[in-house]
Formats: C-alpha cells, structure tokens, sequence
C-alpha cells in the first residue's frame, strides 16, 4: 500500500481519500493499485454500501497523472514502463465505470486528465465553487485519455471536441450545466455530504439533493451556439479555417489556442472522440485509448511537450509534424491500429 492515498471506511461508507498534495494529488501507479485493491475487497464486502472518492487538502482533487514519470519512460525505457501505467490506471477507469454500488466523486478543486478518469465512471459526481475541470492534453503532445473519448464524446452540442481540443477549463457551474456533474454544492457542506453518505448510504441522491446549491449561470452556455458552429467537423482543418473565417474576439482567441497544441494529438482526439461514440462497451473504449497511448507515449510530441510546458515551462514546443496538413492519414491509421493480441489492453 501507499501513504499517497488513505483508504478506511466510515460507517456504512469506503472512503478513498488521495494524499498528493505538493502534486495536486497526482495519481502515482501505487495509487491506482492501491484504490483498486479496495475496491476488490468492498466489493465482496456486505458492510460496505457506497464509496466516497476525495481528496485529503489543498487545491487538487486530482490534476491527472504521474506526468514527468510517463516523459522519463518515454525517453529512457521505450515507453515500457508508461505503458503499464496506462494499462493499470485505464484498469481502475474500468473497475469504477463497472462497479455495483454507489461510488461518489467530490470535483473539489483541480479535476483534469488522471482526476477525470476517476470521477467521471462515478454515479455520483460533486461540483463546487472550487471546482477546474479540464482535459489539457493535446497541449503536452497526449490525448484525453481515461475514458474521455467516451465521456466527452457523449455530451452534445460538439462541447466534447471543443474541451477536446482547447483544453478549455470549466468550472464547478458549467460541469452541471454540460452534465460531466451530477451535483452542485458549496464546499463548506461537503464534510455534511459525506458524513451522511456514510450514515445512509441507501440516500445519495436525495440527501445530495438536499444539500445543492443553484449554482451561478454557465458561462459557457453563452458560447455554446459558437461552439456547435466552429467545431462541427471531425477534420481538424475544417474547424480551423472555420475559425479563421470569422473575425470575433472568440474565434480569434480559440484559434490562437489550438496553434499551440500539438496537431497530432488534436487530430487524434477528434478521431477518438468519433470512433468512441460509435462504440457501446465501455472496455471497448479503453482498448482503443490504450492503443493510441501505447503509440502516442513514444511519439516525438509527448516528450517535447511535456518538456515545453511542464519541466522548462517555456511553452515553445516544436511540434513534429508541425502542422495539420503535415499529420497523414496513414500516421493516424497507425496509432489506432491493434497491438499484438497479447499487448492488447484487458480489464481487471
């Protein structure tokens, strides 16, 4: 076990609570182990009726994954060690997406990459004054992986390839709004939320109920018809001259934005997002991202963009290719196609 996640139970409640502070409670591969050994074991356990997801303090609930661990395995050991990262933690994705009883997620605070692959599978989704949803990836050279291609490909209104894409951060008001939460609360009556849910756990969705707040408007609510709009098409090109073609601020500043993302992993994720609502079993989803993960870890733009934005934090990556007309079909074809049978991703 790890000291980077506390697992105890209260009442009639498991309770995983993630202890990664100084990283915003980045999930680590014992991280994942270790929550999904409790899982396993509630699971079998009549005592334990629900599970509550959180974290232990600070601004984080999650802010994604072991980042600089996966940018080492893809420089120095072929990308061995990242992948079985990815393999572990897409098997916890899968644990919570399939579990049989009430899992709670509390968004409280930094929700991004790693953090939405284990609050998304949750029935029970918690948003607040606090809350910073994004999924960044295409900015570091990966993808919205975790489950995202089928989160964010189910929301409508080309919401999923606009976050896809952008990186766009959402607050606790518009994940209600576009359904990635299930719940608004303040942050002073989350300890009440979960005291309860410990108390009664046959009562989660009343008792969240009860406790929610109208949150303020969505602010993205007033951009979605843009959105719809501009993101129409899976090709990324298309969206990009759409872009270009309209003269307001909005447009401008979402164009300049996806200039500095990695064109690789935008056309990835607008594929992924395609293929991924097309699909109607969940391991199926994360067969696919494992694939694309497997490929993309050792792929010139991981590394470089971790390097830009992450570790030198010059924010100058040099993307290769270095734009979309230089990303073919073929390059795409090849991170999407099956590994060998037995690489292939399988769930717990």
């Amino acid at each position: 076990m790890t000291d980077e996640v506390n697992i105890h139970t209260h009442g009639a409640a498991g309770h995983i609570s993630l202890n990664r502070p100084k990283a915003l409670h980045a999930l680590t591969l014992p991280m994942c182990h270790a929550m999904s050994a409790a899982l396993s074991k509630w699971a079998d356990d009549d005592a334990v009726q629900a599970v509550i997801i959180d974290h232990s303090e600070g601004r984080g609930f999650c802010a994604g994954g072991d980042i600089a661990f996966l940018r080492d395995s893809a420089l120095n050991d072929g990308g061995i060690s990242g992948r079985k990262f990815f393999h572990d933690e897409y098997q916890l994705n899968h644990q919570l997406f399939t579990y049989g009883k009430p899992t709670v997620a509390f968004m409280d605070g930094i929700t991004m990459g790693g953090g939405v692959g284990i609050s998304q599978p949750c029935r029970y989704r918690v948003a607040t004054e606090n809350t910073r949803f994004a999924m960044p990836e295409t900015g570091i050279g990966l993808f919205p992986d975790v489950g995202g291609g089928w989160y964010l490909s189910r929301l409508g209104g080309r919401l999923g390839q606009f976050l896809a894409l952008t990186g766009a951060r959402l607050d606790g008001a518009e994940c209600l709004w576009a359904g990635l939460a299930t719940h608004y609360l303040p942050s002073e009556k989350l300890a009440e939320a979960k005291a309860r849910i410990a108390k009664n756990p046959d009562r989660i969705g009343g008792m969240l109920s009860e406790l929610s707040i109208t949150p303020p408007d969505a602010r993205i609510e007033g951009n979605a018809d843009k959105i719809i709009k501009h993101f129409a098409s899976d090709r990324y090109e298309d969206i990009l001259a759409s872009l270009e073609a309209d003269d307001s601020d909005w447009a401008a500043k979402e164009r300049d934005t996806l200039g500095t993302k990695s064109p690789q992993t935008c056309k990835v994720a607008l594929r992924q997002l395609a293929e991924s609502a097309e699909l109607d079993d969940f391991a199926d989803n994360m067969r696919m991202e494992y694939r694309i993960a497997s490929r993309v870890l050792t792929r010139p733009d991981f590394a470089e963009g971790v390097r830009a934005v992450i570790t030198d934090k010059t924010n100058d990556p040099k993307w290769d290719p270095a734009t979309p007309e230089g990303v073919s079909e073929e390059l795409i074809d090849s991170i999407f196609a099956p590994l060998p049978e037995n690489e292939e991703w399988k769930p717990l």
